[in-house]
């Protein structure tokens, strides 16, 4: 392995971490969520640099998908809060109506 794909699997490993550790709090979660996601950005993006270049489009499809993402989880954040009162995940019951 090399000292840059090292790297990038540690940052993932930690962000792993911290969403099985922080992960009351709907906030801390999607923090989390975005850590691996970015992590696994800029590994594709390194990679396709290295490897072949006319596979650039790989990284900006994951970048695309990770906004997606970022932007539902704001959502997610923003609905719960104004109907629960809170964004606690333990408080959360989504199985009632």
């Amino acid at each position: 392995m090399t000292p840059v794909t090292t790297l990038f699997f540690l940052a993932f490993m930690i962000c792993t971490t911290g969403l099985i550790i922080h992960h009351n709090h709907l906030l801390s979660t999607l923090l989390c969520l975005e850590g691996m996601t970015l992590s696994v950005l800029l590994a594709l993006t390194v990679l396709s640099l290295h490897s072949h270049p006319s596979l650039f489009i790989l990284p900006l499809t994951v970048l695309t998908i990770s906004a997606r993402e970022a932007g539902v989880g704001l959502a997610l954040l923003i609905a719960s809060t104004r109907t629960h009162n809170t964004t606690n995940l333990k408080n959360l019951n989504l199985l009632q109506c």
